[in-house]
């Protein structure tokens, strides 16, 4: 393998704005050198100039040296050796507010295109690990987190944060359940070329969803639904798995399906059914060893 800190380039801010900002796929895109969080720094940008931020804005590095997943963990990559991008959404379509039920979507919105982007882009076979990570032959290479920003007048906004390994090497990766694009043989490693993939795919779920009214079972456009397009591009449908909650209780049994607000349905070992929400589960791993 060549040496990976010979791939890292730096993301393109005038290329990016030039294919996703002039031809109005977003309103706002800020590419900045580091940060310790983009969705840190989005949302208190947004609070002290909400007007600055229109849908749809982005702020994107390629070093963050305090990224945030789930139940708060923590990481930090080498410069130039990730992606971390967020995303805001403001979901107001003329005419007919999205319901803020449906906004729990968001996440799963973008997982789909990040996946969706890599595929196509880096010719790497992307799904996603429920509810909102994406992985390759069975390991993490990004994940995606979403934030209800609340606002003083009017619905809340959105804060989608997403963070990919690209030239990761196997010594620096933060777990060894987690891989890179490098290491999986991407087509390209190159970090402006997979976020203007990326956000333009993440725009266009976003706008048909927007036209759909926030609803995740209508088709998008004459097509799928986003309920469609995200279960099919998700491993952990159809797959024996297992749900730790907390306080250290468990389901298991196989995932069937996803549930209108996006919640797994699981068919218990005992023939029950039963729902798991994303913020009730500490950890769901495939008892079948494909994935941690």
């Amino acid at each position: 393998m060549n040496d990976p800190a010979a791939l890292r380039a730096p993301l393109d801010a005038t290329a990016l704005r030039r294919d996703l900002v002039e031809p109005g796929t977003l309103h706002r895109l800020d590419v900045v050198e580091s940060t310790g969080s983009t969705n840190t720094d989005l949302v208190r940008s947004l609070a002290a100039d909400p007007g600055a931020w229109p849908e749809i804005s982005v702020l994107a590095t390629d070093f963050q040296s305090a990224g945030r997943g789930r139940l708060e963990r923590t990481w930090q990559a080498p410069p130039r050796s990730s992606l971390a991008v967020s995303i805001l959404f403001r979901p107001e379509p003329a005419g007919a507010a999205v319901p803020e039920d449906a906004y729990g979507w968001l996440s799963m919105l973008c997982a789909t295109a990040l996946a969706t982007a890599l595929r196509e882009t880096a010719g790497v076979t992307a799904e996603l690990k429920w509810p909102n990570d994406v992985i390759v032959s069975g390991r993490k290479v990004a994940g995606v987190l979403a934030q209800l920003v609340p606002a003083v007048d009017g619905p809340p906004a959105v804060v989608v944060g997403s963070g990919v390994n690209v030239t990761l090497g196997r010594d620096e990766l933060p777990v060894p359940t987690a891989t890179s694009l490098l290491l999986e043989g991407a087509t390209t490693v190159d970090t402006t070329v997979l976020l203007t993939a990326y956000l333009r795919q993440a725009a266009s779920f976003y706008t048909g969803f927007l036209r759909a009214g926030g609803n995740a079972g209508q088709p998008i456009d004459g097509g799928a639904s986003l309920r469609e397009r995200v279960a099919a591009t998700m491993a952990t449908i159809g797959a024996p798995v297992r749900a730790e909650l907390p306080g250290g209780a468990t389901v298991e049994g196989t995932a069937v399906g996803l549930e209108p607000d996006g919640a797994l349905t699981v068919r218990t070992t005992d023939g029950t059914t039963a729902v798991v929400r994303a913020g009730d589960v500490v950890h769901l791993r495939r008892t079948d060893g494909r994935y941690a």
